[in-house]
């Protein structure tokens, strides 16, 4: 689902031989009477992606399919990768309809293959933006977080675990600038009783140490987004980075120009241990909502006099101070106190 190239290479012409659909891309034969395969978009693990085009439909809409093409030829991994492509086309149906996530438009067998046709997003993943443009700022990162946290809320609140979120599976649409979350092949239904999973499923560097262990939780889709947004800040893969060798984290900080505050929340969603991570999507979506909205009020109103003298003056006596003025003066005093307690820790 990456914008497309115009360039067939090797591996591409691989997958012409060894696919059904590849031996018909760009040509007009139609796939099921119904789809003309137009091209390669790429291959992951389990499957081969597809362009193609709805001749039936007014408009011949583009579409992807997704067919299923494990490198495999043992029965046992065939049987898992089947069960892994069905339940993302079940897991794309229980979703629904969402902006920000691929619409499922058609799942279905053909002699005795798998395939998954979903909505076609024109655009660019996170990762390639990166590598075309140069790391991003804080501003455009805590602008992606404010997009993408109600998407993990959305599919939390569905009982799915995403698992393998990263940038390759970030897509920037390109006609109306929404962040589309994709490749939801390595979902978990959680508190969902399934046939138990003996394989690591994710990315190495993105996963954190509970999905190694084969217990994920709705914290370790915040983890992965974490180390997203730090790969968005430095243009750096996770496993470029060192190690502390005490807790295991990843040592970021030197690497980029942020605030206090916003590190402290990137720091949070990136804690190997669990009981130090945010649990949840609100959770973050709070910390970041209390970090910047709070010091912006407190700054926009300190200079702020009633009768020629400070509001603070009057917080005990009968002259009336209006509400936002309270909380602003409430505001300073708060930080006043918190600066206090850093400097004698």
């Amino acid at each position: 689902m990456n914008c497309f190239s115009q360039k067939v290479t090797d591996s591409q012409e691989s997958i012409s031989q060894q696919t059904q659909l590849g031996q018909i891309c760009g040509s007009k034969q139609l796939f099921c009477d119904r789809y003309e395969i137009l091209q390669i978009l790429g291959r992951g693990g389990f499957g081969v992606t597809f362009l193609a085009k709805n001749a039936l439909l007014p408009g011949t809409p583009l579409c992807v399919i997704k067919q299923l093409c494990p490198k495999t030829i043992n029965p046992q991994s065939w049987q898992r990768a089947c069960m892994r492509f069905e339940k993302e086309a079940k897991t794309l149906a229980q979703l629904g309809s969402h902006s920000q996530i691929p619409m499922l438009l058609d799942y279905f067998q053909a002699k005795g293959e798998f395939y998954l046709v979903q909505e076609y997003v024109r655009g660019l993943t996170l990762a390639r933006e990166v590598r075309r443009t140069g790391p991003k700022s804080e501003a455009t990162v805590k602008q992606f977080l404010q997009e993408l946290l109600p998407v993990l809320q959305y599919l939390h609140k569905h009982c799915v675990i995403h698992r393998d979120i990263k940038p390759q599976n970030l897509l920037r649409c390109e006609d109306d600038g929404r962040v589309v979350l994709i490749d939801f092949g390595a979902v978990k239904e959680q508190l969902v009783n399934q046939v138990a999973n003996t394989n690591f499923i994710g990315t190495r560097g993105f996963a954190p140490p509970e999905q190694f262990s084969l217990h994920p939780v709705y914290a370790s889709d915040i983890y992965a987004l974490g180390i997203t947004c730090i790969y968005m800040l430095t243009g750096k893969s996770p496993l470029e980075f060192d190690y502390d060798l005490n807790t295991g984290e990843i040592c970021w900080q030197k690497e980029v120009n942020i605030s206090d505050s916003f590190a402290q929340v990137l720091g949070k969603m990136v804690k190997i241990t669990l009981d130090e991570r945010f649990k949840t999507a609100n959770e973050v979506m709070k910390a970041l909502g209390n970090q910047s909205y709070l010091p912006a009020l407190a700054d926009c109103l300190t200079n702020q006099k009633l009768n020629n003298k400070s509001i603070t003056q009057h917080d005990n006596s009968d002259v009336y101070v209006p509400p936002v003025a309270r909380t602003a003066s409430a505001i300073r005093k708060w930080r006043t106190r918190l600066n206090e307690a850093k400097l004698q820790s």
